[in-house]
Parts: structure tokens; C-alpha cells; sequence
């Protein structure tokens, strides 16, 4: 496995299992009732009848192939396991119960996951132009753990059974007009048997779940070639990026920042080689959330509520485990770390700079030294400050009520540089009849200096 790869399964793992268990970690919590949020293939019907979600999602991508290119595909998602918790009755047979103890540890009946990974190539570009259908076939499975008493008696039994799955990736590849790049097109369905026929009833999530690919989620691999960004394409290939569409997930350069050789198509929003911070050391399930926050929050739980935690998962268990063992220095390690916000972006450190922060944004001077009424930017070689007249040219990032005023003109009221290295100019639009009375109340809208085109130039900015 190649390091970029490897890098990328610590953010690909964090997908998988978003919302696998979440605080208290306690099978009784409302929000613990119902599961799997993000990255679910349903069997075919289960979204029309409302028990499930859609069988499909689909992606472009933008390879620019070498000679000797080859794309690796991993499809990885979770399997539902349904644990029950058996009793041993008296007749030698077992009768399912909602919570069983045995030998001073608690178990409860609970749905429980399996990883897969299922991987496929690599692929030649020629077959990839040729169109691949790759079937994916997970079979059903059935795991017996025996429980027994103190006096080594059989007391009990878990039971984990796994529904068989089906689906398959469906690949083809065609050329762009422009730049040398294959458009390369993914898509990943769940073909289980018409929903709800054979064993599945119709309207019971808790069939469609367990027939369903869980988490779902690909990372692509290449040798010879690199992926374009689709967020931030390079000029060249912009038209291209354009012109490609997704359904129910997105594709993210995934890896070390700067390495393009990997890909993950995530079912969540994410940016560019997204990475874990390096201060997170327990996974807890809940990748929306502060770590700091939720880790404080575990050890606030009463001994009732962490024991019921550890009966829920052995996962949840971890959990309670980990979050206990931490020193003080691991928790201070949580409350945060101060970074530059200028290390990525030379050209808005410079601006930073430009505008007199020649001092660390958090010291105090350096807010002092920030007057929007009087800093100015530089937009296509004109200075552009208070009083300045513009026209404005929304980008896509924009808002829609910013959208709307495309086209029109508007004086500048204020710029501001932010910690982030970022500029934002103030202004009040000249069409607006009410443009004194929100500038006297120091109301504004605001874009970025690439939004905005100077009409002329101030000799006196005030």
C-alpha cells in the first residue's frame, strides 16, 4: 500500500463509521435508535416505500493518465451484524433476551457492524474506455460466542447474524475535448433481490438496513497519472471539472497535501486532502463534534451509564475505556493548538503584512494596528479603500442574496483583514435607496477583492 493511501484510510475510516454510535454511547439514548446516517445503499424499493434510502450513488472524476497508468478501486463500507443475546434455558436450547448477564459482565441485544473492503484492479486505461461492471457479493454469516457462568456452565450465547449482500461498481472512462484527461465515472449500487421480496418485508427498516451497504464510500488509487481537484481545478481544466456531476457523494484528493495519486469519493462533504488532527487519539464516532467537548462529556457519565455504555458495543466500550486512561496531558492536548493561518497561504500573509501586521494576530497590537476605515486592497493594480466606487461579480461561494446583486455598483465602506489572511471589503450598493442609512448604522455587504471590479481609482482614500 502506498503511503498516500495509507494516510488516506485514517479519514476514510472516520467516514465509515460517522455515526455508527454516538454520546452517551447507551443503547437506551433516543438518538442511538436510529442509526447509520450517512453513505447508505438500500435495497432497490426500500426508498419508495420510506424504509430505507436510495440503491445508488455515482461520481465524476478528472484522471490525467500516464503510459503505464493503473487505477486501484476499494469499495468499503459497513455490513449490519444483529447481535442477540441468548439465554440457555433448562431444555438445552437458547431463548433471545433483551439484556443477559453472565459472570459479572452485562450483554445486550444490539446491532453491531462489520468492515469491508473490497478491492478491484488495477484497471489499464483501455479498460477502463471499454466500461467495467464489477459485481460485489458479501455472503451471509452466522458467529456463535458461548457465555458461561463462574462455574463454567454455559449461561448464555451471542448470536451474531449477517444478511448477504449484493451490488456492483459500474466504471467507464471517455476522453475530454481538452488537456489530455479521462472523465471517469463511478457508480456504486446496492442489486439486492426486488425490495421487498424474498425474506425482506416491506416498510420494516430494520430489514433494509440490515440488506443495505452501510457507510459507503471508494478510494481510488493510481499509478502513472494524478486526479484533478474538482474544487480547486487548475485553469486548464476547469471547463472539464464543469462539465462533471455526482449524486449523493463528493470527490476530495485524499493523502498528504500536494500528492494527487489518491481519491476518495466520501458520502460527506469534505475539502481537499482532508486529514484527522494529530491531537485526536480516540475515535469516537461523532467526527461533527469537539473532541474536548465529547470527551469530557464521557467521563461526566454516571458508573450506571458507563456500564450500560460497555454492554451497548464493544466499540462503545473502547470508548468509555480510552477516554478514562487519558492523562491531563491528553486532555490538554485536546483543548486546542495554535497554528499560523498564514503557513498555507503566502500571498494573504503578504497582504497581512502589507496592511501593518507585522506583529502575531493574537497579540493585541495587532488588532489596534487593523483600521477598516482606512485600509485599502489592491484589486487589478487600482487601490481600493473607503469611498472607492466598485461593480460587483458574485462567484460561485457567494450566497444567494449576494448572487442577486450581480452587475450592480456600490461604494466601499470598509476592508477588513481577518486572522485567516483572508480580505473582505464593506460596501453599500448605489442602487439601494436606504445606502446612507445602513452605512450611518455601519451595515454592509461583503466580498472578496476577486468579487469586485474598480471603477476608479481614489487619489484620498479617508
Amino acid at each position: 500500500m502506498n503511503t498516500s493511501l495509507a494516510l488516506a484510510r485514517a479519514v476514510a475510516d472516520a467516514v465509515l463509521y460517522e455515526g455508527y454510535l454516538l454520546y452517551p454511547y447507551r443503547a437506551s439514548a433516543q438518538k442511538n435508535q436510529a442509526r447509520w446516517q450517512f453513505g447508505i445503499l438500500g435495497p432497490p424499493g426500500a426508498a419508495d416505500d420510506g424504509s430505507g434510502e436510495e440503491p445508488s450513488m455515482s461520481a465524476d472524476c478528472l484522471l490525467a493518465a500516464g503510459p503505464q497508468a493503473g487505477l486501484e478501486i476499494h469499495f468499503r463500507f459497513l455490513q449490519l451484524q444483529t447481535r442477540t443475546a441468548e439465554k440457555a434455558d433448562d431444555g438445552g436450547g437458547f431463548t433471545p433476551v433483551d439484556s443477559l448477564a453472565v459472570g459479572g459482565a452485562n450483554w445486550l441485544t444490539w446491532d453491531e457492524a462489520v468492515e469491508q473492503d473490497v478491492a478491484f484492479g488495477p484497471f489499464t486505461v483501455a479498460e477502463l474506455r471499454t466500461g467495467q461492471v464489477l459485481p460485489v457479493d458479501v455472503p451471509a454469516g452466522l458467529d456463535v460466542e458461548e457465555l458461561k457462568d463462574d462455574a463454567g456452565r454455559q449461561a448464555g450465547r451471542l448470536a451474531r447474524r449477517r444478511r448477504a449482500l449484493q451490488g456492483e461498481l459500474r466504471l467507464n472512462a471517455a476522453e475530454e475535448d481538452s488537456g489530455g484527461l479521462l472523465r471517469l465515472s463511478i457508480t456504486a449500487a446496492n442489486t439486492a433481490g426486488p425490495f421487498p421480496a424474498g425474506p425482506l418485508r416491506a416498510g420494516n427498516r430494520q430489514d433494509a438496513s440490515a440488506a443495505s451497504f452501510i457507510g459507503a464510500h471508494l478510494l481510488l488509487s493510481v499509478r502513472d497519472g494524478d486526479f484533478v481537484s474538482l474544487l480547486d481545478p487548475p485553469a486548464w481544466a476547469r471547463q472539464a471539472a464543469g462539465q462533471c456531476s455526482q449524486h449523493r457523494c463528493w470527490p476530495v484528493l485524499a493523502g498528504p497535501e500536494g500528492q494527487t495519486d489518491v481519491l476518495l469519493i466520501s458520502p460527506i462533504i469534505l475539502y481537499d486532502h482532508p486529514a484527522v488532527a494529530p491531537e485526536s487519539s480516540v475515535a469516537l464516532y461523532d467526527s461533527t463534534e469537539i473532541d474536548e467537548i465529547l470527551t469530557l462529556r464521557v467521563l461526566t457519565l454516571t458508573d450506571e451509564e458507563k456500564a450500560e455504555a460497555r454492554a451497548t458495543d464493544p466499540r462503545a466500550a473502547a470508548v468509555i475505556d480510552r477516554c478514562e486512561a487519558m492523562s491531563p496531558e491528553d486532555l490538554q492536548q485536546l483543548h486546542g493548538a495554535l497554528r499560523n493561518p498564514h503557513a498555507f497561504a503566502p500571498d494573504a500573509a503578504e497582504a497581512w503584512t502589507a496592511a501593518g501586521q507585522d506583529v502575531p494576530w493574537w497579540n493585541p497590537e495587532a488588532e489596534a494596528s487593523v483600521r477598516p476605515d482606512e485600509d485599502a486592497v489592491v484589486i487589478d493594480g487600482v487601490a481600493v479603500a473607503r469611498g472607492s466606487r466598485v461593480r460587483v461579480h458574485p462567484k460561485r461561494r457567494a450566497d444567494a442574496q449576494d448572487l442577486f446583486f450581480g452587475g450592480q455598483t456600490g461604494r466601499v465602506t470598509s476592508v477588513h483583514f481577518d486572522v485567516d489572511g483572508s480580505t473582505h471589503v464593506g460596501l453599500v450598493l448605489e442602487q439601494d435607496p436606504a445606502a446612507d442609512l445602513h452605512e450611518g448604522y455601519g451595515r454592509s455587504f461583503y466580498y472578496a477583492p476577486d468579487e469586485l471590479e474598480p471603477l476608479e481609482e481614489k487619489e484620498n482614500p479617508q
